[in-house]
């Protein structure tokens, strides 16, 4: 009985053992799968980029890891590209010299170096011609590797010193698009000269008042615009003051001082007339009952507008008596097919009119037409 026992047991325990060498054995086949069946990994990459002084023409990349070679590209702040290193081949590079190319701006001010592979394996850096098809950059984690450094040079630095200092700015953090407001700033000479220099205010980049600023040396003042706000699109914008190597900004929500309206105030044989009121830029359209647009205006500024011309299309006939619609569109007027039409509440900016309902402005006192159609 015990020796029965002990067999049994032994049975056991080896098919434990084999049950264990055979999910091992799957695990190691898995973990190796892309050896096996000539599965290629993800390709793998580092790099070191750090803040240094220069001439403008050329960076130097600390280090620069690469699982299948590549190159380094260097882009400004906007991601435009500046630089392309030479072919690097697989393996790890210290201190790599990229140099501007012949078209390329200064290598100056914060600059992010991006390690991209040569997947078409030709060692020229086609990412662009290509039009980001070949020599994509390498990903950790689904994004690119890469590196941001700032680079300074001694005309840059000297800049920085001489410049006025933006100490602190003030400005509401709401405002409709039709009021003044009042943006504060204290401004400081850190020269030892008095120097005259610009004091820029700006929304989203776009200087909205400009001023020359006289301090005496190391003088500090507070400085005060009275900004119209009136033609600024509404929404979450940036407001900042800004001096020739400093600034400092703040958030600002806008919005648009009435509703969003368009009204046909007059018509003669070529065109109608429109007051309108529009919160971005964009068109009138006057749509047939089909829906196709017979008349446009130019493009039109955010804010309110009187007597916009809305041109009609030389090929439309249209009767006194065809109900038209005029619509307020987002887009170019020369790119129609691509404008969207404005909502506002849900609903399209619109009104229906007729040629007999609006005054008539061809000056042959008519009460908007004559009984004939209108062909443009």
């Amino acid at each position: 009985m015990s020796s029965g026992l002990t067999f049994g047991t032994i049975k056991r325990i080896v098919a434990i053992l084999l049950a264990i060498a055979i999910v091992l054995a799957a695990g190691i086949i898995v973990f190796q799968a892309p050896a096996i069946f000539g599965v290629e990994t993800d390709p793998e990459a580092s790099i070191t980029f750090e803040d240094q002084r220069g001439d403008g023409e050329s960076v130097d990349v600390a280090e620069v890891t690469l699982s299948e070679g590549g190159f380094v590209v260097v882009t400004d702040s906007d991601g435009e590209p500046l630089a392309v290193s030479d072919y690097l081949e697989s393996g790890t590079h210290e201190n790599v010299t990229v140099e501007r190319g012949e078209d390329g701006a200064e290598l100056t001010g914060q600059l992010t170096a991006t390690v991209h592979q040569d997947s078409d394996g030709d060692e020229s850096y086609d990412y662009a011609d290509s039009d980001g098809e070949d020599d994509r950059p390498y990903l950790e984690d689904g994004k690119p590797v890469a590196a941001t450094a700032t680079v300074s040079t001694n005309e840059s630095d000297e800049a920085l010193l001489n410049s006025f200092r933006v100490d602190s700015m003030s400005a509401p953090e709401s405002a409709t698009t039709n009021e003044t407001i009042e943006v504060t700033a204290q401004i400081t000479n850190p020269t030892e000269l008095t120097t005259q220099q610009s004091v820029d205010v700006r929304l989203d980049g776009a200087v909205l008042q400009q001023r020359a600023l006289t301090l005496e040396a190391e003088e500090s003042r507070e400085v005060t615009f009275e900004i119209d706000t009136s033609g600024t699109a509404p929404g979450n914008r940036t407001i900042g003051v800004y001096t020739d190597a400093d600034g400092e900004l703040a958030p600002i929500e806008l919005s648009f001082h009435t509703d969003p309206a368009v009204e046909i105030t007059g018509a003669n044989d070529s065109s109608l007339s429109a007051d309108v009121a529009i919160p971005g830029e964009g068109f009138v359209a006057v749509e047939d009952a089909s829906g196709a647009i017979v008349a446009s205006s130019d493009a039109l500024e955010p804010g309110e507008h009187d007597d916009v011309t809305v041109e009609i299309d030389e090929n439309a006939s249209i009767e006194d008596d065809e109900q038209l619609t005029a619509v307020l569109y987002e887009g170019e007027p020369d790119d129609a097919e691509n404008a969207t039409p404005l909502t506002y509440q849900g609903e399209r900016v619109e009104t229906t009119f007729t040629l007999a309902d609006v005054p008539n402005e061809s000056g042959d006192g008519g009460d908007g037409g004559d009984g004939n159609s209108s062909d443009a």
